[in-house]
């Protein structure tokens, strides 16, 4: 048996307000609250870990003194499934995301940053 993705752990200033904004941009709600770290998760599958199948990942938040100072390793694509790309890009900046250039260039997809700064790319395709 293999390994499976079941959370991704993200340092910040901020988590209750970081997990705030991606609870919005992703539908996930609050699953648990813990010494300055903030985990969401998909209502879907609140039992997360223990599924046997594909879950979802969860976020984990923790809070940490240094500032975000370079351009992230890794990232989190998201992909409308109820909207064009545009309008979803134009609904995830009204919640406080960013535009950011990444030296992308011409592409289809839009780099964001969340408010802490971490860069997320939006996708043109829309997969349910």
């Amino acid at each position: 048996m293999a390994s499976k993705f079941t959370e991704l752990a993200i340092d910040c200033a901020d988590p209750d307000a970081l997990a705030r904004f991606w609870c919005s941009v992703l539908g996930y709600e609050v699953q648990k609250v813990e010494d300055g770290v903030v985990t969401i998760g998909s209502p879907a599958v609140p039992e997360g870990q223990e599924r046997l199948g594909p879950v979802p990942p969860a976020l984990t938040f923790a809070r940490v003194p240094e500032g975000k100072t370079v351009k992230n390793r890794l990232h989190i694509d998201v992909n409308p499934t109820d909207r064009e790309q545009d309008e979803e890009v134009r609904r995830l900046l009204g919640l406080g995301a960013r535009r950011a250039d990444v030296g992308q260039g011409e592409e289809s997809w839009v780099v964001l940053t969340d408010p802490e700064g971490n860069e997320f790319c939006v996708l043109a395709g829309r997969h349910p």
